[in-house]
């Protein structure tokens, strides 16, 4: 009997020891396809700084696709705490399945993007095909690597880029939609993300112009080694940003809101952002965007809202099955 009571102890004592309640916390954090090496680095400086400030260890995991992906793989349920995404397009859509507040662009500064990006060509070394602006890319005889907009947010800024230059132009919509047609009609593949994409132009040698993240380039450089493309900068481009958000019933369902905010402000911390720097992306920090003032040429950029009215229309009127892209691709004979 008193064996059997020493038992019960140590048993009890066991499940209450501390190590019991400390158990290590984990988060998911899903992104999109081309910030893969980004969040590579980020990940280990957050979990340094949350030991630093908490006390705990904590672990962050990442889950890569096509932005779009990504946003239907948690609506189906992968259990991500946070989603990193390439376009408000696509923390819209988990906002309406009720995975996100309505109100994500305001828990965040910046909109809720810590960071941006725009949309540029990547042509072989020495650019054999002389490509210098968007209708370059619609010339015969040249093919155009892009990502399918209807999977991945590259894609569809690849196609507003196009859209927003012709309307910059002067073009009419039914112009402005020809236009499109005529750069898609050179696309011999749509993958359906960024990483994709480079693969089929650098491994594959698939097309003579990648259209692509301006981040994309340091990436293709560090992979595939320095000279193998030049980075052409069109007259006029989109303005990409990167907007973040927390999975409330994630969060809540594992009790990781704290550590999960954390993750998020984190972005926006001058180590984070020079971190972002180093990767090609853009940043809101003044002080780190002043040091790196050389690395990022000037551009032309428009919104989103300024040339589509808001993220939602541009959705429904270009993106959504049986709108202008569809109606493109059988115009072309590509669908």
């Amino acid at each position: 009997m008193i064996r059997t009571f020493a038992s019960v102890v140590t048993v009890v004592a066991a499940l209450f020891a501390p190590s019991a309640f400390a158990q290590q916390q984990t988060l998911l954090n899903a992104s999109y396809d081309v910030a893969r090496e980004f969040y590579k680095e980020i990940n280990p400086a957050f979990v340094k700084s949350w030991k630093q400030k908490s006390g705990q260890d904590i672990a962050v995991n990442q889950s890569h696709d096509g932005s779009s992906k990504q946003a239907r793989s948690v609506a189906d349920g992968l259990e991500a705490d946070v989603v990193t995404m390439n376009s408000a397009n696509d923390v819209d859509f988990l906002a309406s399945r009720g995975l996100v507040a309505a109100d994500w662009s305001k828990k965040f500064p910046n909109g809720a993007s810590p960071t941006y990006s725009t949309m540029l060509f990547l042509v072989r070394k020495g650019n054999p095909k002389g490509i210098k602006d968007w209708p370059d890319l619609a010339k015969a005889g040249v093919q155009v690597v892009i990502v399918n907009p209807k999977t991945g947010g590259n894609g569809r800024y690849s196609y507003m880029g196009a859209w927003g230059y012709a309307k910059k132009k002067g073009m009419s919509d039914a112009d402005a939609s020809a236009f499109v047609g005529s750069v898609f009609k050179n696309v011999p593949v749509l993958d359906t993300g960024g990483r994709g994409a480079t693969t089929t132009f650098l491994q594959r040698g698939i097309g003579d112009v990648l259209v692509t993240f301006e981040s994309e380039v340091v990436q293709i450089d560090r992979e595939f080694g320095v000279g193998k493309v030049d980075p052409v900068y069109p007259s006029v481009s989109v303005l990409a940003e990167n907007p973040v958000a927390i999975i409330d019933r994630v969060v809540d369902k594992k009790g990781t809101r704290a550590a999960a905010t954390a993750y998020l402000e984190f972005l926006y911390t001058d180590e984070a952002q020079e971190i972002a720097a180093k990767h090609y992306l853009r940043v809101r920090s003044k002080a780190v965007a002043d040091r790196h003032a050389s690395t990022f040429k000037p551009i032309q950029l428009f919104t989103v809202d300024e040339m589509f009215g808001s993220w939602r229309e541009a959705q429904a009127k270009h993106f959504n099955d049986g709108g202008e892209f569809d109606k493109i691709m059988v115009a072309i004979g590509k669908r």
